[in-house]
């Protein structure tokens, strides 16, 4: 009986000692209880949705800043500070430009929105070209004209997030492109019921215009030839090619700060603390915008808040645990302005680029079902490190076991999402890197992404997961390798 005893005493204590050898040091300081805390802060209506460029999103920074400094990350930023700080040059349409139709004064995004800016000063008749669907734009004489064509959604797929806001974009693929590859002087897009429907979500953004840092593609308008939304009544009034149209407009540019929040832990090896793994996120949302179910501040809690408070979450641990490797924490600026915040930071590092030995970024962990979530970056040609991967896939066997949902890094996914997060910038560079996400839901981009709406059970999953991820990379004797041949051809 005494040999039984001995035997179950021993089997315990062996399961005991390889439970803890599976989970790392430090896992026991990512906490439920501070993820809502932190989130309830940082999503909350006092930084009006931290649109970047604001105040709102310098107040935010500052509270990540403070942040890392009492858990007791290192300033990485520039200057012995935990900031980077950033230009955004943004490019939109003047207050004092305007158009006419038959002499009528249109109110700017009200009754007309302007989707290509283009500095043009016209006066010419409108050529009606009839429904988009009726027409063979490939063939069409329109040098030098000003068309009218009305939107057709035939054959576009409107299954996909933010329909409303993509459509205008889908229709100019589809058929204004052409038309000005044919010379066409300015193109007018009478709308159909699914641009009615959108209106006003398209025109805001349309009228925030477009954003980049310097050197960017996006740094100066280059398009000559303007293209233009009207509502469907102005049917009636150009069927007849009798219109005219008179247009003024003027772009103007001007540039205003964001940030970069950076701290680090020092790694605890002689050699191997000069590299670092980098965890990246990002701190902007889309503040203040249309009215949706009584409330205009899109709290941004998922997106990417979620990411924010699982990488102080992170910090504790690694603060408190550092590994072989330093840790790096990156909270980009200007994410939805179109990665600005991770392009400028992988051009102007604050540490050497090629020291970067792998990075973990997150967008969006906090909401659906507990049990299941993904990586991108998973999948060839997506994929750049297979060695990252499978630390990834190990972690998660480890410790959360998510299902995961492979589809959405798919060449042929609609969402398209690899190309739509802050590890990108990286990537491109040759730096091993993922992205953590528990993908996404009917409230993303919406004032209803809020604190209250958070799975933060399936919020401390994916923390863990990141943990456990980046505990193995920074304590591994080799660095991740980058696949052989990798190339993002997109």
């Amino acid at each position: 009986m005494k040999r039984y005893i001995l035997l179950a005493l021993l089997i315990t204590m062996t399961s005991s000692l390889f439970a803890q050898l599976s989970n790392p040091p430090g896992l026991n300081l990512i906490r439920t209880e501070d993820l809502r805390k932190d989130l309830y802060a940082l999503a909350d209506a006092h930084f009006n949705g931290r649109s970047a460029g604001t105040l709102d999103e310098l107040k935010a920074s500052m509270w990540l800043g403070e942040k890392f400094r009492a858990i007791g990350l290192k300033p990485a930023g520039d200057d012995g500070t935990y900031f980077q700080y950033f230009s955004i040059l943004r490019n939109h349409i003047a207050d004092n430009s305007s158009i006419q139709i038959n002499n009528t004064p249109l109110k700017l995004w009200k009754d007309v929105a302007i989707a290509q800016m283009a500095n043009i000063n016209l006066n010419a008749p409108i050529v009606y070209l009839g429904n988009a669907a009726d027409v063979d734009t490939n063939a069409l004489d329109v040098k030098d004209k000003v068309v009218a064509i009305e939107a057709n959604s035939k054959g576009i797929n409107l299954d996909v997030s933010l329909p409303t806001w993509r459509y205008n974009r889908y229709i100019y693929n589809k058929y204004g492109q052409a038309l000005l590859k044919r010379g066409a002087l300015a193109i007018i897009f009478i709308a159909d019921e699914v641009a009615e429907k959108g209106w006003d979500d398209a025109a805001e953004n349309f009228k925030r215009g477009n954003y980049d840092i310097e050197g960017g593609p996006n740094q100066t308008v280059t398009a000559q030839a303007p293209v233009i939304w009207l509502h469907a009544n102005a049917k009636k009034e150009l069927q007849g090619n009798t219109g005219t149209i008179k247009m003024n407009l003027i772009v103007s540019q001007y540039s205003y700060p964001s940030l970069n929040i950076a701290g680090m832990v020092t790694g605890t090896d002689a050699t191997l603390k000069s590299e670092y793994l980098m965890y990246s996120g990002h701190s902007d949302a889309h503040g203040i915008r249309n009215v949706i179910k009584n409330d205009s501040i899109y709290y941004g809690a998922d997106d990417n808040g979620s990411v924010d408070v699982a990488m102080l979450a992170n910090a504790r641990a690694f603060v408190k645990n550092p590994p072989k490797r330093s840790v790096l924490f990156v909270i980009h600026g200007a994410e939805e302005r179109g990665l600005l915040g991770s392009k400028y930071f992988s051009a102007h590092p604050t540490i050497p680029i090629k020291n970067i030995v792998a990075v973990l970024n997150g967008d969006m962990i906090g909401r659906n079902n507990t049990d299941s979530a993904t990586i991108l970056g998973f999948k060839p040609p997506h994929r750049n490190s297979l060695d990252l991967v499978n630390m990834a896939l190990a972690a998660n066997k480890e410790g959360p076991n998510f299902k995961l949902n492979t589809t959405w890094d798919e060449v042929t996914h609609v969402e398209g999402w690899y190309f739509r997060s802050d590890h990108l910038p990286y990537a491109r560079l040759g730096i091993p890197a993922i992205m953590y996400t528990s993908l996404l839901h009917p409230d993303y981009h919406t004032p209803q992404d809020n604190a209250e709406n958070i799975n933060y059970p399936k919020l401390k999953k994916m923390a863990d997961w990141m943990y456990r991820t980046g505990w193995k990379v920074a304590n591994a004797a080799m660095r991740p390798m980058t696949d052989k041949g990798f190339k993002l051809e997109r």
